[in-house]
């Protein structure tokens, strides 16, 4: 998609806004990122000049760009974060960094004539080395080197943001692994006034090349001058392969003799005697001047373009008051897309799903999870049905309240029972005294001890409401014995004829074991 909205060029999913910035190859651009969902995020937009965009090579060198700059992933490197190609134009979405280029911000200060404290040369340079240090050492997915030399650190792309931290960006002419196309012999990619002497002789080039860049940037951002550039680009190369470089502190008497070294050191023209890494250059310079913190850093970017960053602050204000005018029909539309179960579930109206269930309903599987189990992932949602059922509880776990609960309504019926049995008994008992010795009290009493509990006792119940009280002596009883009914008279002692047959009842109970009478079979 790309159309013209009442504030800015659509381009996919993108809002291209004003101009901030203009090279040889694109132009950046303000912009803004918008999401279906009311999101919205502040982007740079680097936009490839339209007779560029016709040219197979600057596109490659484009694309390119973004190839490498997405294997660097640091603090002090400038994200990419996406490309777009739409009717014949290529669009580079990177971070939006809220500050400016560090050639701004030396224009500013020789606007003003003034000079870089030493301390704010050694904190954004350092920054700057230690982004480079992350490109030349990164790797790919498979843990191979890119082999990145960045080929064009110039004070134009390096980024100081009002956060106090400096960036490296532009990765377009960089050397890499992973390019999908080479440089041609004979031809020479940078700025000729910020080339290492290998660069300009057409060498084999490495981290050390830029590690010389580097220290261009730091002897120009002290001193306050440009040190190889000329009128034409004959006598720049001259000055850079011949020169003699003179001491930073030759033009800025802040300068110490331990930070001239450093910078002496990184403009050798011999790679074998300069700094072999960006990292070592910057333990370098924070060794000769401790650097300043981040918040003095970013203190002076607004002291030196504030008004610039105001202006473009209010743009950026008008640009979020857009978004949340959007954001109400956005978030309508959030809610049709993402459902109604995901924004505000209905209570469920069945029981939770079992284990059993899932089985044969693994849609059901993230919506109702079993009882007395863990829940159970979405993820089993996204797997076949035998998956489905792995992610539940183990389904021994699961009928054990259940047999709990059987086992308690089956002793209760049982104390019930024997209950009734008793009362029943002493009711037929009371007219018949000669009776009463065939079937005494004790044995009478006796009876509650459960016989129905035997069996259950062999499953492990849970505890029951009654843990706290104590547990009776005898193995077999996994409840307190309920108080049998005394008789309220003393044990009876009567003696029945021998001969004569008690036959009601015609068994007796010993031990809580039913036993029928020999003379009554």
């Amino acid at each position: 998609m790309d159309g013209q909205s009442a504030t800015g060029r659509v381009v996919g999913r993108y809002v291209l806004y004003d101009e901030i910035a203009s090279g040889g190859m694109a132009t950046i651009h303000l912009g803004c990122l918008m999401g279906q969902v009311g999101f919205a995020r502040v982007v740079a937009i680097k936009k490839l000049h339209p007779h560029l965009a016709k040219d197979p090579e600057f596109v490659a060198m484009f694309l390119d760009e973004a190839r490498v700059a997405a294997g660097v992933r640091h603090p002090n490197v400038v994200s990419t974060l996406d490309v777009v190609a739409t009717d014949g134009e290529l669009f580079l979405v990177m971070d939006y960094v809220e500050g400016d280029s560090l050639s701004r911000l030396l224009r500013a200060a020789r606007r003003k004539n003034e000079l870089l404290p030493p301390p704010l040369v050694s904190s954004v340079m350092t920054g700057v080395l230690y982004g480079l240090h992350a490109a030349h050492t990164a790797k790919d997915e498979r843990g191979q080197s890119l082999s990145i030399v960045h080929r064009d650190v110039s004070p134009q792309n390096v980024l100081v943001g009002v956060d106090g931290v400096a960036r490296v960006v532009d990765f377009g002419v960089a050397k890499a692994s992973r390019r999908l196309m080479e440089t041609e012999a004979g031809r020479m990619k940078g700025k000729f006034a910020y080339m290492a002497p290998e660069q300009v002789r057409q060498d084999t080039l490495d981290q050390r090349a830029d590690v010389f860049a580097a220290g261009i940037c730091a002897w120009e951002a002290l001193t306050g001058k440009h040190l190889f550039s000329a009128d034409d680009p004959g006598r720049t190369i001259a000055k850079l392969l011949e020169s003699q470089v003179p001491p930073p502190s030759s033009m800025a008497p802040d300068v110490s003799p331990e930070l001239d070294a450093v910078v002496l050191r990184a403009l050798e023209r011999s790679p074998d005697a300069r700094f072999q890494t960006a990292r070592e250059m910057a333990i370098a310079l924070e060794d000769a001047v401790p650097p300043w913190v981040a918040r003095k850093v970013g203190e002076w970017v607004l002291a030196s373009v504030g008004p610039e960053l105001e202006k473009r602050g209010k743009r950026l204000a008008e640009l979020s008051s857009q978004t949340h005018a959007r954001a109400p029909a956005s978030l309508a539309a959030a809610q049709e897309l993402i459902g109604r179960s995901s924004v505000a579930p209905e209570p469920e109206d069945e029981a939770p799903t079992r284990v059993h269930e899932v089985s044969s309903h693994p849609s059901l599987s993230a919506a109702r999870a079993p009882e007395t189990g863990t829940p159970i992932s979405h993820v089993s949602v996204l797997s076949d049905v035998s998956n489905a059922s792995y992610t539940t509880p183990p389904p021994a776990r699961i009928p054990r309240r259940g047999l709990v609960a059987v086992a308690i309504a089956l002793v209760s019926a049982a104390l019930l029972v024997v209950v009734g049995a008793i009362v029943l008994l002493g009711r037929r008992a009371e007219p018949q005294a000669h009776d009463v010795a065939a079937a005494p009290p004790e044995e009478t009493a006796a009876a509650p001890p459960s016989v129905q509990l035997e069996p259950i006792a062999t499953a492990p119940p849970e505890p029951a409401p009654q843990a706290s009280a104590e547990p009776e002596p005898e193995p077999s009883a996994t409840a307190p014995k309920p108080e049998p009914k005394q008789p309220s008279i003393a044990k009876p002692v009567v003696t029945a004829p021998p001969q004569q047959k008690n036959c009601n009842p015609p068994y007796t109970i010993e031990n809580g074991i039913k036993k029928f009478k020999r003379e009554c079979l």
